[in-house]
């Protein structure tokens, strides 16, 4: 990455984090959407793919509604040539609500509102119709569906006194069917992608969408930036053991989550992905960095996990991390690689652990196939996914420990 271009990633994020702050959002997803959105908006309009957003008109009579009560929506630009037949899903990211607070903070936000949802996206990184730019999936029916229910399209219930609306599980299934009629059911090749909040949409929706297409339709699944830990933070803690126990109470999620998991572990423990995985039967991709830069952000090192301010310096730019706090993130890191030993043992699986600061790796251009891409193995993140979908390669790639990779493009704040 070039200096200036690092220059403007580091003053335009720092910019995000204070209006996040300030908005009362926690969300670290909310910091990445608005800087790219920042840096999208410095690039060439002309070079920009962007697509309109679709709301889900029968959704409402099925009680398949925002938090607000609003229409779902999705962006999809449609295939050609060798893709007309092939459909590629993007679950959006964007952070969970795990307090009836946080949630009706929520719903006046484009993260419980389509009134508050962009009415175009910019298509890039896995979602580009670009063949420069995403090789293998440039010509696919392309989606984007949009996250408004605050627990990664898991929900079904509703909290009748604040008028909110958890019902992520139904807009899951609306969106499915009217995609389904849209074409998708004569799919000869699908995969269902997400990032952050969406990534761990995709690992819990897995099984269910090869469920919804034919027997006949090679499907699989990829999880970008979707591994979340049930990691101790810097003061002892569960940070994110107790935001995601919050979520799965205030939406109720119980009877949702996997009957596999519930059977031998409690409903929170069912919402990490490290116990979900492996139970998974349809193929699926994991890509993640090591040192995930929400995770460090929120799980690992939030403030109020921090009273002094000790980590401060080091979590926002990991060159001023002391011997023993890099020593905590190498600690975070071999959870991450054990987490993935059972998943990585099946041959139909894939793996991309990079020892980077990032997060959200398939949808940012200069992540996911640009000339100076990070790389694992002398692969980009697009020609390691393309590999493992199309099955031309075997991938398993785990990155040694930080610092050694040279190709990362890290996040600081």
């Amino acid at each position: 990455m070039n200096l200036r271009f690092a220059a403007v990633i580091c003053c335009l994020w720092l910019c995000s984090v204070v209006c996040v702050v300030q908005s009362g959002s926690s969300s670290t997803d909310d910091a990445i959407w608005s800087l790219e959105s920042k840096l999208m908006a410095t690039a060439n309009s002309s070079q920009l793919l962007m697509v309109p957003l679709t709301l889900i008109q029968g959704a409402a009579s099925k009680g398949a509604v925002c938090l607000d009560g609003t229409l779902p929506g999705y962006h999809l630009h449609r295939g050609f040539g060798s893709g007309a037949n092939r459909w590629l899903i993007q679950l959006e990211g964007g952070g969970w609500c795990n307090t009836r607070r946080s949630c009706i903070f929520r719903k006046t936000t484009r993260r419980g509102s389509s009134n508050h949802m962009e009415k175009v996206l910019a298509f890039t990184g896995i979602l580009s119709n670009k063949a420069n730019e995403n090789p293998d999936f440039f010509n696919w029916n392309r989606v984007k569906l949009r996250y408004c229910d605050g627990a990664s399209f898991t929900g079904d219930s509703e909290d009748q006194s604040s008028q909110l609306y958890y019902r992520g599980q139904r807009i899951w299934q609306v969106a499915m069917e009217e995609l389904l009629s849209k074409g998708m059911q004569k799919a000869d090749q699908a995969l269902l992608s997400g990032c952050s909040a969406g990534g761990l949409a995709s690992i819990l929706h897995c099984d269910q969408f090869k469920e919804l297409l034919p027997g006949t339709t090679k499907v699989k699944c990829l999880s970008d930036a979707g591994m979340f830990m049930d990691a101790v933070d810097v003061s002892g803690g569960h940070s994110l053991r107790n935001m995601f126990q919050g979520v799965v109470t205030v939406q109720n999620l119980q009877k949702e989550l996997s009957a596999t998991c519930t059977k031998h572990l409690d409903p929170t423990s069912c919402f990490f992905p490290q116990n979900l995985v492996s139970e998974i039967k349809t193929p699926m991709f994991l890509l993640n960095a090591a040192y995930d830069a929400w995770q460090v952000q929120e799980s690992l090192a939030p403030p109020s996990a921090d009273r002094t301010g000790s980590w401060k310096a080091c979590k926002s730019d990991h060159s001023h991390c002391n011997s023993s706090q890099i020593h905590f993130f190498q600690d975070f890191r071999s959870q991450m690689v054990n987490a993935v030993k059972t998943f990585s043992a099946s041959t139909h699986n894939g793996l991309f652990i990079n020892s980077c600061f990032a997060h959200c790796q398939s949808e940012r251009q200069d992540t996911w196939f640009a000339p100076d891409s990070p790389k694992l193995y002398g692969k980009t993140v697009a020609e390691s996914v393309g590999d493992w979908y199309f099955d031309r390669k075997t991938v398993k790639a785990i990155d040694c420990p930080y610092p050694c990779d040279k190709t990362c493009h890290d996040l600081t704040f």
